[in-house]
């Protein structure tokens, strides 16, 4: 079996109004030295494949079919084989 951590982010140039809304927040309660602030999602997704490299695959669709825009956003995927 193989856990996987998704990190779905958007792409650089992409507006993010939400992580504009939480930087102005964070100022408002006294935390100046925030510069920027992006939001993003975090999947976490177990499976069972046959390997490795057939994991990853399954992943890179999943991750392009469904849990991330590949017009504005980027993935990154993070497997790791446990029992």
């Amino acid at each position: 079996m193989y856990k996987a951590n998704i990190y779905v982010t958007l792409k650089e140039g992409v507006l993010d109004p939400q992580g504009e809304a939480v930087k102005k927040s964070l100022k408002i309660l006294d935390h100046a030295q925030v510069e920027e602030v992006r939001i993003g999602k975090f999947i976490e997704v177990w499976l069972t494949s046959k390997d490795r490299g057939s994991a990853v695959k399954e992943l890179e669709e999943m991750s392009d079919k469904l849990l991330a825009n590949p017009v504005i956003e980027d993935y990154r995927v993070e497997l790791t084989e446990v029992e």
